[in-house]
């Protein structure tokens, strides 16, 4: 019996040091590719987090509700208009008068 627990004990060794240099390779490769990207992008400034918060949230969605609605305008224009300025027309109306239909949707009063 002792010699079967040694030799069981012996491949649970086996088996923990190969995992062991597994871990540790895979580290040095994660230690490498950081140092890379650090070199490759360490002169930009880092971007700042997603906001978090009701505000935020309610931020993006009433910016979403002005998307959805400027998005369904111009493919309503496309579905039924034959023309093609008309339908440029209106795409290029609607990115410029974005903020003043966003105004008129969720202005406060």
């Amino acid at each position: 019996m002792s010699k079967e627990r040694q030799q069981r004990r012996a491949e649970r060794e086996a088996a923990q040091a190969l995992a062991a240099v597994q871990r540790a390779a895979r580290a040095e490769k994660q230690a490498r590719r950081d140092a890379w990207k650090q070199r490759l992008t360490g002169w930009l400034p880092s971007t700042a987090g997603r906001q978090t918060g009701l505000l935020a949230e309610k931020r993006r969605r009433q910016a979403g509700g002005t998307f959805a609605v400027l998005v369904a305008l111009n493919l309503l224009v496309f579905a039924f208009t034959k023309d093609f300025y008309v339908t440029g027309l209106t795409l290029v109306t609607s990115l410029l008068g974005a903020p003043i239909i966003h105004m008129m949707l969720f202005r406060k009063g």
